[in-house]
């Protein structure tokens, strides 16, 4: 992946000697006590991080833990008292006032918690008014508006006015807006933080699609820790003003950092978190369906199994045999194809934990992770699926003892 964004020992110290306020803190007062003692207010401390061109990197913290100050030097709204922020190899610290303007109105957009939309302007006006701003023609900025009024799912509402939306669709509203000035990185600080948790869940839904079709850089603020794991490819954890951690959902419940992350964590969903591809093991003794029962036969016995399953020459799942149907299938001279059980559930590499947990209940042989062509890219047990749910990584050695027909 391509560096977008670098961050390096930014600090922001609001009051009027905010310099003189750094040796306080490499000393270990605290933020209290500085703020005590000097009147100024430790917003973020040394900060350093590298933010990748199209991921979602999420930067979560309680409140009062430096966040959306942090997210704000990121198009300069509050400028830093020390440190850079490298752009595209550029440090916007040091830009003028017109390099700043140029920044904020093609590189950078912001969505913004309570939606900021102008009352007195239609849903289609409101979209392009970033564009108008730019001095884009009325035809071309309608017709760019127009196309991503369809990509938050709100066409025929051109015409309808802030007051008549539901929260969730205004939002949907606002991101449109940040999207039409085609930002190269959009910053989103708490954006759905006011909303139901129905309509926020259907908006975290929104959010991922819409990131799966356009591979923008998002810089996305949230004190909510199962919505930081479920959009974040990274996510970094503050604490007052300082980064504590930053990993992948993955590392950060796996390995956290010191005392304070576990903390954060500990009542965690993480049937919510993780995915398919989190928990799958590699499949091993597949059967191809040219082979014939005698190769299934062979296979299960040298991996001790009573089922296998069974794939065409590009390695998509055809069905499973199982050792009896592949015995008795040999006696009537069947074909491996006439004795498969095609009766298998599958999911998808990014389906979560909690849509699984039903399947793995009811079905007899381990669930299949394929991909949109239906080729195998791993297999979840049941086994797997309760530990991860209890925080082993659902990766160890599974005894045949633990669950019936299984392949290891």
């Amino acid at each position: 992946m391509t560096l977008k964004m670098k961050l390096e020992n930014v600090s922001k110290i609001f009051g009027k000697r905010a310099k003189k306020v750094i040796p306080l803190i490499e000393k270990g007062v605290s933020k209290s006590e500085i703020l005590a003692k000097t009147g100024h207010t430790v917003g973020v401390y040394n900060a350093s991080m590298e933010i990748m061109e199209g991921e979602t990197f999420v930067i979560m913290g309680l409140s009062g833990s430096g966040k959306s100050t942090l997210i704000r030097c990121l198009n300069m709204l509050n400028r830093p008292t020390t440190g850079a922020i490298y752009v595209d190899g550029e440090d916007i610290v040091k830009y003028n006032t017109q390099q700043l303007k140029n920044y904020r109105q093609k590189k950078i957009a912001m969505v913004f918690q309570h939606f900021g939309l102008f009352s007195h302007r239609t849903v289609l006006s409101n979209i392009e008014y970033g564009l108008e701003i730019q001095g884009v023609p009325k035809a071309e900025r309608r017709n760019i508006a127009q196309n991503h009024l369809e990509v938050v799912g709100l066409k025929g509402y051109e015409d309808k006015y802030p007051d008549e939306l539901s929260g969730g669709m205004q939002q949907r509203v606002g991101i449109a807006r940040a999207l039409a000035n085609d930002p190269d990185i959009l910053l989103m600080d708490e954006p759905f933080s006011a909303l139901d948790p129905l309509i926020r869940r259907e908006m975290q839904l929104e959010l991922l699609d819409i990131q799966n079709r356009l591979k923008k850089t998002i810089i996305f603020i949230t004190h909510d820790v199962n919505e930081a794991f479920k959009i974040g490819d990274r996510v970094a954890v503050m604490k007052d003003g300082v980064v504590e951690q930053i990993g992948t959902p993955e590392e950060i419940l796996e390995e956290p950092a010191n005392e304070y992350i576990s903390e954060f964590i500990k009542d965690i969903d993480r049937s919510k978190i993780l995915q398919a591809e989190h928990i799958m093991v590699k499949p091993y003794g597949l059967v191809s369906l040219k082979d014939g029962l005698n190769v299934a036969v062979k296979v299960m016995r040298e991996n001790g199994t009573s089922s296998a399953f069974v794939v065409d020459r590009e390695r998509r799942l055809q069905g499973l045999v199982t050792i009896d149907r592949a015995i008795e299938g040999l006696k009537q001279k069947k074909t491996l194809q006439e004795v498969l059980d095609r009766d298998i559930n599958t999911v998808k590499r990014d389906e979560y934990v909690q849509d699984i947990i039903p399947k793995a209940l009811e079905t007899k042989y381990p669930i299949v992770v394929v991909d949109e062509e239906s080729h195998i890219k791993g297999i979840i047990l049941r086994v797997h699926v309760l530990a991860s749910l209890i925080g082993d990584n659902g990766n160890g050695d599974v005894s045949m003892d633990e669950t019936e027909n299984v392949i290891v």
